[in-house]
């Protein structure tokens, strides 16, 4: 039995919630709209402010599709609500981040700059302070989009082991590996 398709999903204030009759979900709310493609099998059912699915039988394809839909809606319920933040550091000598509009422009230490254009759903800022290094703050309703492009603007400079210099994630820490050893 799947514990987490098991769980219901409680409906929040201003949120809308749709099925529509080729299992089409829409979640409505003050973030956004977003939409899910449910398999034909799971069947949903919404009733006094709380979304329950439910599977035909104990397969194990059943299962897993029971567990997966019920918590691809419960984020997109809390992404119409709340919404997702990433935030990202660029650690190294001159690296820079300069966002205008949907465009993102990255130096990362190459011969010349990255220009990266955003989706629309994604909303950027960058910020440059003295002393600290410069962050990029990924803002969306959509967890798994602003997932998508932050894993891309991460593999653009990846963090190496020895100085720790790339792109990471706010509060990630490097494993660091020892440098050569000095001959004797």
């Amino acid at each position: 039995m799947s514990r987490i398709g098991k769980l219901p999903i409680s409906i929040p204030k201003g949120v809308e919630i749709k099925v529509s009759d080729t299992n089409l979900i829409t979640v409505k709310g003050p973030k956004g709209i977003l939409e899910q493609q449910v398999d034909a099998d799971i069947k949903v059912k919404i009733d006094d402010g709380v979304v329950r699915f439910e599977r035909p039988t104990e397969q194990k394809r059943h299962k897993a599709l029971h567990g997966l839909y019920r918590s691809l809606v419960s984020n997109m319920v809390q992404g119409v609500t709340e919404g997702y933040t990433i935030v990202q550091e660029l650690v190294g000598v001159g690296f820079k981040a300069n966002a205008t509009g949907q465009m993102l422009e990255l130096s990362l230490g190459y011969s010349h700059n990255i220009v990266f254009q955003m989706p629309k759903e994604i909303k950027v800022e960058t910020l440059t302070e003295r002393g600290k290094n410069p962050s990029i703050t990924l803002t969306s309703a959509d967890k798994q989009l602003v997932g998508q492009v932050a894993a891309k603007i991460r593999s653009l400079r990846k963090p190496e082991p020895y100085k720790g210099k790339g792109v990471i994630f706010r509060g990630e820490v490097i494993k660091r590996k020892a440098g050569k050893a000095a001959a004797s």
